[in-house]
């Protein structure tokens, strides 16, 4: 199966909206029983999302784990990740950092979310591009609020 990339395009630049957006997105991906690495620039925005994820709705529930040192993170569902790759390949990665992503070769389907923030616009059309070098088709989706 080839590798889908899709950019969701919001219309605020709202950083919080951006990964509440996101927390759907992994929420559907989990629901679908597929294994999910969310990733991230750094380690403290890994964190935050692990706090927004367990909050984000009121009656949703999605096993998650930060990737660290520790093994018994392989077989948790949904991955946060920022520095290490885990040593099983998601089915679907979103992507919250800066650059692609590693194991996106590997991946069904690659989320990002990009908003309306100039900076984070800019890195968005520098990894769509990096997408198609790679061979990966990007689609683009407008997503609104």
């Amino acid at each position: 199966m080839a590798t889908r990339a899709e950019f969701h395009v919001l219309d605020g630049s709202d950083a919080r909206a951006r990964w509440k957006f996101a927390c759907q997105r992994v929420e559907e991906a989990f629901l679908a029983e597929r294994r999910v690495l969310v990733w991230f620039d750094a380690e403290a925005d890994a964190s935050a999302f692990d706090d927004l994820l367990w909050t984000f709705a009121d009656r949703s529930f999605v096993p998650h784990e930060i990737v660290g040192d520790a093994s018994d993170w392989e077989e948790t569902p949904v991955l946060l990740g920022h520095a290490r790759e885990p040593a099983t390949p998601a089915q679907v990665i979103v992507n919250l950092a800066s650059d692609v992503p590693p194991g996106v070769a590997g991946a069904e389907l690659i989320v990002e979310v990009i908003d309306a923030d100039p900076a984070r616009r800019t890195s968005g059309r520098t990894r769509f591009r990096r997408y198609r070098e790679l061979g990966i088709e990007p689609v683009t989706h407008q997503a609104g609020g």
